[in-house]
């Protein structure tokens, strides 16, 4: 290999590593990867174990009608790809490792598939491998350059363990993205606002219910990258919910932290600081990594109640479900009755059957068992029930 060419190796080597970030350069790189060894077409693809299907997963220089054509009749005369179900992962085989040359040209994969393209020859080679599917870098070699030769096979090979890392960490960072993704989608569903914040108290992530309370900023607000509370008092709280986290590592870990805040409309919250150790080192040394959560709930005696599950445990009526809701929130049969508008006697046979339902003895039990039924995730708004 030239110096020339060992340039180009190596910068295909990170256009190969680039395509596993960026899903987006995988068709060019593919392309490069086609050029680089001398091939007119190249295609990665994959076979399981008990030869019923395959799955072209890249492909260069191959149009949709031969893709097809493939899939459904030539896959089985390709003379290479079921080989590769009993090689091991990085070998390379073209052709005449299989037949004379000679014998291929008469074959009608050569004829009516492979000749039709252009192409003379193909080699391949294990990408990767399991107990259940094999993956096979697949290159046609086109007739102007004659068969597969030794400079073809040695890039080939050498390129192989690249592609095959270069898959992985694809599969890797799509994982984690989706995953990302996905939890950021369920945090946003939550009614308690969670911000997540480094070493150093920057915020680096908030969902929606946290989002809400910066946006409304009686409570609090973002300077820069950073959160500050509207009233001393609570700024003060809310600073002194980092110290542990900030001074000892470890400890932090098993410490936490709940405070009782004020905002600028005199509505109380409930903030729960938990930190999050990272390997035992003081997390203010991490930087851009998540050190401490923060959970802010509106203190409230009537949490969000999943109304639904409550009444397909205790067999509520409509009515009963009312009264429950109106001890929650009201308290005394009277102030039911009148917010109701129906007879206080009526209120007490409803609540009568709701002692029988439940078990409970007293309309405090009763909170406490509704308060078991909290639901976690914000209540639509009405924006959202218009949407639906």
């Amino acid at each position: 290999m030239t110096l020339v060419q060992a340039n180009r190796f190596s910068s295909l080597v990170g256009e190969i590593y680039d395509a596993a970030a960026d899903p987006a350069l995988r068709s060019a790189t593919l392309e490069q990867v086609s050029d680089f060894v001398g091939g007119c077409a190249a295609t990665i693809l994959s076979r399981d174990t008990a030869k019923l299907s395959i799955e072209i997963h890249q492909n260069f220089g191959t149009d949709t009608r031969f893709r097809q054509l493939y899939r459904d009749r030539y896959v089985e005369l390709d003379p290479l790809l079921d080989r590769h179900l009993d090689l091991v992962t990085g070998q390379m085989i073209a052709v005449t490792d299989v037949m004379r040359h000679e014998d291929f040209l008469a074959t009608s994969f050569y004829r009516e598939w492979v000749e039709p393209q252009g192409a003379v020859d193909l080699a391949t080679v294990t990408l990767e491998k399991s107990s259940t599917r094999t993956t096979v870098l697949q290159v046609m070699r086109h007739r102007s350059r004659g068969i597969v030769d030794d400079a073809m096979r040695e890039r080939m090979r050498l390129l192989a363990p690249h592609m095959r890392r270069s898959r992985l960490m694809g599969r890797q960072i799509s994982a984690r993205s989706h995953t990302v993704t996905d939890l950021a989608g369920v945090l946003d569903g939550l009614s308690a606002a969670i911000c997540l914040f480094d070493g150093e108290g920057r915020v680096m992530h908030a969902n929606a219910a946290c989002r809400r309370l910066f946006s409304d900023a009686d409570l609090l607000v973002i300077v820069g990258d950073r959160i500050v509370a509207r009233n001393t008092q609570t700024d003060k709280i809310f600073r002194g919910l980092f110290d542990p986290v900030g001074r000892s590592g470890t400890a932090a870990a098993d410490r936490r932290r709940i405070e009782l805040v004020t905002s600028v409309d005199g509505t109380h919250y409930l903030v729960h600081a938990l930190p999050l150790a990272r390997d035992g080192l003081p997390v203010r040394e991490r930087r851009d990594v998540a050190t401490t959560v923060l959970f802010i709930q509106k203190a409230s005696m009537v949490p969000s109640l999943a109304t639904d599950a409550i009444v397909a445990a205790f067999r509520l009526t409509p009515s009963e479900l009312r009264v429950l809701m109106g001890i929650i929130e009201i308290g005394g049969v009277p102030d039911i009755a009148a917010r109701l508008g129906i007879a206080e006697t009526t209120v007490k046979t409803h609540l009568g059957r709701l002692f029988e339902k439940t078990g409970a003895g007293r309309q405090a039990d009763l909170v406490k068992i509704a308060a078991g039924f909290a639901a976690p995730f914000a209540q639509p708004t009405r924006g959202d029930d218009d949407s639906a």
